[in-house]
């Protein structure tokens, strides 16, 4: 049998041999198109920290075009204290004789403080009586230091306590230190830019380096623009103060009679009774009905139940007694 093999073998070597070198062919080809001559090395041009990928452009130049690898700058100290960043801003409404005069007082108190006024109306409104009484508006900003003392003396300008006062605070230490954090990024992203930039060996490196380049700069300006506003904010508190002329305050009096103050009592007096009524609705509902219930079906349904037992039972024996006595002869 193995000597049949051979024979088989030796008639079709001449055709085995050929197949094996196409398979080793193809085999080969195979092997060079999966090995590349040489590799590519892309740079995305990015430093630590920089904008998110939606928010650039891909610069589309390898590091080979610039003789070398960027040189990653430092991201700044982080070992620093954070400051705290906390805007303060408050509302007052007071009453004055004269809100003109006030808000002139007011106006003057922001100046001496190097503060600012950021609006100021005066108005007239009228009242029930026909009068027309002044009010007025006013919003300032001062340092925020001084935010306690320049509510004490607005709250001075008047003989009534406030009718309403309120103080907001928001700390925004959060959001300042990450826009910081941004800003350093990005400008670190910018000094690589401009460095490319100087070394483009041609226009279209260039241009695509400029164009990355301009996002990077308008986010720049956007993140100081944020940053500032937040400093800014913090330094100066806002106060804004609403004025009421005392006369506006005033009860309407007619020849020393007060109907104000009538209708007052007379709507006082109504509330008072409606909340009686709803009142006693309440308690007999919830209170006053579950109890009879209770005491019904405790003490007043047995005697009932009782008495029936009673009754049918006298009934049944008259009915008995009757059924059993002879009936009456008639002659």
């Amino acid at each position: 049998m193995f000597a049949k093999l051979i024979r088989s073998f030796r008639r079709h070597a001449g055709w085995t041999l050929l197949l094996l070198g196409v398979i080793a062919l193809a085999l080969g080809g195979c092997a060079s198109a999966a090995s590349p001559m040489y590799e590519q090395k892309t740079f995305s041009g990015a430093a630590p920290g920089a904008p998110a990928p939606a928010e650039r452009m891909d610069l589309g130049y390898t590091s080979e075009s610039y003789g070398g690898e960027a040189e990653m700058l430092p991201a700044g100290d982080t070992s620093q204290e954070i400051k705290r960043i906390v805007l303060k801003n408050a509302s007052l409404t007071v009453v004055v004789d004269d809100p003109s005069k006030a808000m002139d007082s007011i106006s003057r108190l922001a100046e001496q403080l190097n503060g600012f006024v950021v609006s100021a109306n005066m108005y007239q409104t009228e009242l029930a009586s026909g009068v027309k009484a002044p009010r007025a508006s006013i919003t300032i900003r001062i340092p925020a230091e001084k935010l306690n003392d320049v509510l004490d003396q607005i709250k001075a300008l008047s003989n009534q306590d406030a009718l309403s006062e309120s103080i907001n605070s928001q700390d925004v230490t959060r959001e300042y230190t990450d826009l910081q954090s941004r800003l350093r990024n990005l400008e670190n992203y910018e000094t690589q830019l401009n460095r490319f930039l100087e070394q483009a060996e041609s226009t279209e490196d260039a241009l695509n380096v400029y164009n990355q380049l301009v996002g990077v700069r308008e986010q720049i300006e956007v993140i100081k623009g944020q940053i500032k506003y937040y400093d800014e904010s913090a330094a100066l508190s806002s106060v804004s103060v609403e004025l009421i002329a005392n006369a506006a305050m005033q009860p309407l009096t007619i020849g020393g009679w007060q109907p104000g103050g009538v209708a007052r009592d007379a709507i006082q007096s109504l509330i008072d009774a409606v909340k009686f009524i709803i009142n006693a609705v309440i308690w007999i509902v919830l209170y006053l009905l579950p109890v009879l219930l209770l005491i019904g079906v405790i003490f007043i349904l047995p005697f009932i139940l009782f008495f029936r037992w009673v009754f049918k039972r006298r009934a049944g024996a008259k009915l008995a007694k009757a059924q059993a006595q002879p009936p009456a002869k008639t002659e």
